[in-house]
């Protein structure tokens, strides 16, 4: 419900999108802010955690990029909230857990000719997120492993380098 409502999904959307009483979401999160951050703090552990284990700096920048959708879009609708919620002071570890390790993989890419120099890796960080935060909402939803594909392949034939091989 956070994830494809936003800042419109209330306490009572979410209580019956969990199929439970309003008052039972107030019981273990006293108000939005509160399940927000819980939501926020277990997907960035998630996907610190699914960014470590992909060992992006050992692999090959096509092969780090698919391990780095793979990651996010495994988190989930929990990634989406936390890429929209990332402002806010709770989450601050967002650029250490997530954003940097992405950045650096894509600027090994720009550096090894492989990705697009002419725009800097943090814009292309970004777009990736925007990328996989609107496909995990987005209908028809393919099975996980298409989704991983179709994300990559768009991602990567438009920010593969000019002249790279197909």
């Amino acid at each position: 419900m956070l994830a494809d409502q936003g800042e419109q999904a209330s306490m009572s959307d979410v209580a019956a999108a969990a199929g439970v009483a309003r008052a039972t979401v107030y019981r273990y999160f006293p108000n939005r802010e509160a399940l927000l951050e819980a939501v926020g703090r277990l997907a960035l552990e998630d996907a610190g955690a699914r960014l470590g284990a992909a060992r992006l700096d050992e692999v090959a920048v096509a092969d780090g990029l698919e391990r780095t959708v793979r990651a996010l879009v495994t988190v989930g609708d929990g990634f989406a909230v936390l890429a929209r919620e990332r402002g806010r002071p709770d989450t601050g570890d967002f650029d250490h857990r997530i954003g940097a390790p992405v950045r650096d993989l894509l600027a090994r890419g720009q550096r090894l000719g492989e990705v697009r120099d002419d725009v800097p890796a943090a814009w292309l960080t970004e777009a990736l997120f925007g990328l996989v935060v609107n496909v995990i909402g987005s209908a028809p939803a393919l099975g996980t492993e298409d989704t991983i594909a179709a994300i990559s392949s768009v991602f990567f034939d438009g920010a593969g380098a000019a002249g790279r091989p197909q």
